[in-house]
């Protein structure tokens, strides 16, 4: 299964932007792009001119990022954005937001997408009742996620079981913090995105 699997820091320099892909520590000083507001690379510091290509691509570069999605897969969610009716560009974000391991991340069972789906892939959720390895997995309305009995015991599992009760969920999903149940509500919106996109320059990049 292809992947990112370099330092993810470098990809939130590069976008000049923080995409909180480490969690709690993209809030301290820690942080990388606090520390160092640079582009990574012997070049970083360079002033660059950037075209209106280079903005578009900036932007897709970012929403690829933030949801942990490679080329050939973003690709294929605009195709099916671009054929459902609505907005593409808000289509395309709601699509990315309806996958699992963002699921699971927005009811507040990992720190970030890439633990998500870190702990998908272990196996320690179940979709509708059936165990579930796929983090690309898009949900529906109804669809019920819940956390494996034989995972509470584990150490890092009760770390993040006590971190959710102070996080705040989105209004599509409603999460049971003590049952550790998440149930799909309706299909998220382009306000529940909480990121700043301009997605209408990842649809003008794409229909070039």
């Amino acid at each position: 299964m292809a992947r990112y699997t370099g330092p993810v820091c470098k990809l939130c320099r590069r976008e000049g932007v923080k995409l909180f892909l480490k969690g709690e520590r993209c809030m301290t000083a820690k942080c990388a792009v606090t520390r160092r507001q640079s582009a990574p690379g012997q070049h970083g510091k360079a002033r660059v001119r950037v075209k209106e290509y280079g903005t578009q691509m900036r932007e897709k570069q970012k929403a690829k990022r933030y949801y942990g999605v490679l080329e050939k897969q973003f690709r294929s969610y605009f195709k099916t954005a671009n054929k459902k009716q609505g907005v593409t560009g808000e289509n395309l974000l709601t699509l990315l937001e309806r996958r699992l391991d963002n699921t699971v991340y927005k009811m507040g069972m990992a720190e970030s997408r890439r633990e998500a789906r870190q702990l998908i892939l272990h196996g320690h959720f179940r979709l509708n009742g059936k165990k579930v390895t796929i983090p690309s997995i898009l949900v529906k309305t109804g669809d019920i996620i819940t956390l494996r009995e034989a995972s509470r015991g584990n150490a890092k599992i009760k770390a993040l079981m006590d971190g959710m009760k102070n996080r705040i969920n989105p209004r599509w999903l409603e999460v049971d913090k003590t049952g550790i149940i998440a149930k799909v509500a309706a299909y998220p919106t382009r306000e529940d995105v909480d990121f700043p996109f301009q997605e209408q320059l990842i649809v003008e990049l794409y229909s070039r």
